[in-house]
């Protein structure tokens, strides 16, 4: 299906909620729309000993995390080279100002602050989803400014039916088969379909480990899901499977980016 306008999305889930279907289907359905991984961004300008890379490499090696303002570089210097982001003429400061960090990015943002949103290529060709960025509102403070994203999907899945297919699942090791108890289990009870070996359980299937997750994951995105509802972009959709949820966010990108 062909978009009409430009979509700039953020998908935001819990672990085991079907973010990486949920991307994979919207990439199928929408061919304008590319992946922007932020980690994949990283490990590639690492391997090809960019300076952004090999700055990056430094702080990785000694078990840092990658600064905020190394990031959004990242980020903008692979929007610009796939030309999306207009830095020419209407706004000469834009590439200076958005390469540049901390004190003299902000004074530069702030002044050309209009220029800045403006200077974002709307045709829709310039699609992408933004994957592993933000992690923390001043991500996002600092990515509104080079690049206003439009729509940020909060997908949701009960705790409980999380849960409950984690704790049904099973995994013949050797092959990597996997089995639910709930949708698809195997033929005989605990035992692989095809060679008839015990199933096991992966020691992060388990219930602790999970809840423990889930809550890192609440803390960290509240914060940010708060922000995007501030601006306006936030659109929440639950559903009790990946199947469920798909139709609703294919409705809401046409609703907002093919109508």
């Amino acid at each position: 299906m062909q978009l009409k306008r430009a979509a700039r999305v953020i998908l935001i889930g819990a672990p085991g909620v079907g973010k990486g279907t949920q991307s994979e289907r919207l990439l199928r359905r929408f061919p304008q729309l590319k992946a922007i991984s932020t980690g994949d961004l990283l490990r590639h300008n690492v391997k090809n000993r960019t300076p952004l890379g090999i700055m990056a490499e430094n702080t990785i090696k000694a078990g840092g995390l990658v600064a905020d303002d190394l990031m959004l570089r990242l980020i903008s210097s692979e929007l610009r080279s796939r030309g999306w982001l207009l830095g020419g003429g209407r706004a000469p400061l834009m590439t200076l100002s958005a390469e540049a960090t901390s004190i003299e990015g902000s004074y530069h943002h702030h002044h050309h602050h209009h220029q800045s949103n403006s200077s974002m290529d709307d045709d829709p060709s310039a699609s992408f989803m933004l994957d592993g960025y933000p992690r923390t509102v001043s991500q996002a403070v600092t990515l509104d400014r080079l690049v206003p994203m439009n729509l940020v999907v909060s997908l949701q899945t009960p705790f409980s039916v999380i849960l409950e297919r984690i704790a049904g699942r099973w995994v013949h090791e050797p092959s990597g088969r996997v089995y639910n108890t709930s949708f698809n289990r195997p033929r005989v009870p605990g035992r692989d379909d095809v060679t008839g070996e015990p199933l096991v359980q992966r020691p992060d299937d388990n219930e602790e480990t999970y809840r423990a997750r889930f809550r890192k994951f609440q803390e960290n995105s509240e914060p940010i899901l708060n922000h995007y509802a501030k601006k306006g972009v936030l659109l929440e959709i639950e559903g009790m499977s990946s199947d469920e949820i798909s139709p609703k966010l294919f409705e809401a990108f046409e609703a907002r980016f093919v109508r």
